[in-house]
């Protein structure tokens, strides 16, 4: 696949031709582009134009808002195949999963145009007579993007389409490892803001850079939002500067999601969601599977089957339709899985796989078995994220001790059991079952829909993106009384007159 000939589909061959970043691609190593980095002063401007463009935008009726994001949604449709190769030649996806992230960029944009009817506030009933109290909804602000490596366009899609349609605009740092696609994805929207004729200057834009770019966006008061996808460590940081100015955030951060499976499993089912989960997208997705529980009756017959079929995997050039398993991301990804590996071993763990595997002109690729790690129990590396293909094993006795393992990591992004079982499958949704945000049954932990809400609890920070009611997010609420009466009664009978 050329990747001139992509970048010239999309329109941002020159742009991508010249700049201080040099972008490699993880699928053979080599330089596929290069990108201007933006000043602290391009960034200030940005921040201007975009406040500028909000004094407009929140006036703008919101179906109309919509109508813009409808326009997105078209073009997306139209340029999904260049894009998605893009996504895959840029962070070293697979091509249907560089293809399915486009998708759910489209996904989203459908939700946010029907949602752009339905921002709904709710009338309350009042304790004094005449009067009628109601909640409203109003634009909360600019929304700053701040997005990874392993979704390059698609978290950006989540905050994007629903913000936008709130009556906020937005402005986008992504990560310094995925430029292009960002690149690619605001010529789109500049050609999408043309044919919608008259959204303000500044309504969404982009700017490129290292840490020192998404701080200063952190920082700024005139970014009224700042929703961060990355690291438990990023968020932390973000958190407290946005907290130090009482800006709002929404935190996207790491996830060690678990597993359980039970003895009445459909182990078929569980085989092949548990494959998915924790070797696609190399193990790169914040909801991909880190933590196995397998019920001890039911543990060596799993885990002998689950060596089977991660012997088959078919890894290597994540362009070739057959590859189900492309590279890590870099270099730097490879050593901490190394790393990791290594202290499982230290800590008891059996390691299956892991190695670097040798693709043929792919040398400079970081390309891996996929590591399953038996281990004796959940030791100190298994309670820390690494974002590799490493899948952690562990028996367990009874169903509340399964409960227990899940819900000790530190972080609470996305769960799931596999069980026929009524009472397992409920008690696991329950109040007093997983506490992450996501909790499946029956269907492994990654790949979540846009109609719901994402996001989790704990240290992957709080944050919700995409369906449901996350628009709230994005919005400011205004809770109004209308005394449509002559009198002035107070709340809680307060006799205040003057005799």
């Amino acid at each position: 696949m050329d990747a001139s000939r992509i970048l010239a589909d999309l329109g941002i061959l020159e742009q991508a031709g010249a700049g201080d970043i040099e972008v490699r691609s993880p699928i053979s190593g080599a330089v596929i582009g290069r990108v201007a980095s933006h000043t602290a002063a391009d960034v200030d401007a940005a921040l201007a134009r975009a406040h500028s463009a909000f004094l407009v935008w929140r006036d703008v009726p919101a179906p109309r808002r919509g109508e813009l994001v409808r326009l997105l949604g078209e073009r997306l449709r139209k340029h999904k195949h260049a894009l998605g190769s893009l996504v895959s030649l840029e962070a070293g996806k697979i091509l249907q999963e560089g293809l399915g992230e486009v998708q759910e960029m489209i996904d989203i944009c459908d939700f946010a145009v029907g949602l752009s009817r339905q921002l709904y506030g709710l009338t309350i009933a009042s304790e004094r007579p005449g009067h009628r109290m109601a909640e409203s909804w109003h634009p909360a602000g600019v929304c700053a993007i701040i997005s990874a490596f392993n979704f390059p366009v698609a978290v950006w899609s989540w905050n994007a389409a629903l913000a936008l349609v709130c009556g906020d605009p937005v402005i986008w740092k992504p990560s310094e490892k995925t430029p292009l696609t960002a690149l690619a994805v605001q010529r789109l929207m500049d050609d999408v803001l043309r044919e919608f004729g008259d959204a303000p200057d500044g309504l969404v834009s982009l700017v490129i850079g290292d840490r020192e770019v998404g701080a200063q966006l952190v920082a700024d008061p005139r970014a009224a939002i700042v929703s961060a996808t990355g690291s438990t460590g990023m968020g932390r940081a973000v958190g407290v500067a946005v907290a130090q100015r009482f800006g709002r955030a929404i935190l996207e951060l790491g996830g060690n999601n678990a597993g359980i499976v039970t003895p009445s499993a459909d182990r078929e089912l569980a085989l092949r969601a548990i494959l998915f989960s924790a070797v696609g997208t190399a193990g790169q997705r914040c909801t991909s599977l880190r933590r196995l529980f397998v019920q001890e009756s039911v543990h060596d017959d799993t885990v002998s089957r689950l060596k089977q079929l991660y012997g088959k995997v078919p890894i290597g050039n994540p362009l070739e339709p057959r590859t189900l398993m492309g590279p890590l991301i870099d270099r730097q990804a490879f050593e901490r899985m190394q790393d990791a590996l290594q202290r499982a071993r230290a800590e008891g763990g059996k390691v299956t796989g892991g190695g670097r595997v040798s693709v043929a002109g792919l040398a400079e690729g970081y390309y891996v078995e996929p590591a399953l790690v038996e281990m004796p129990a959940q030791t100190d590396i298994v309670l820390q994220e690494t974002f590799a293909p490493i899948l952690y094993v562990m028996k367990y006795r009874d169903f509340g001790e399964a409960i227990a393992a899940n819900n000790r990591a530190s972080h609470g992004l996305s769960s799931c059991v596999f069980t026929t079982d009524l009472r397992e499958a409920e008690s696991f949704v329950s109040a007093r079952g997983s506490d992450c945000g996501i909790a499946n049954v029956n269907i492994g932990p990654s790949g979540a829909e846009i109609g719901g809400a994402f996001g989790g609890e704990k240290e992957t920070g709080g944050g919700r993106e995409s369906g449901s009611d996350a628009w709230k997010g994005y919005m400011r609420r205004a809770t109004n009384t209308v005394n449509y009466s002559s009198a002035l009664p107070l709340a809680q009978g307060i006799d205040f007159r003057l005799d």
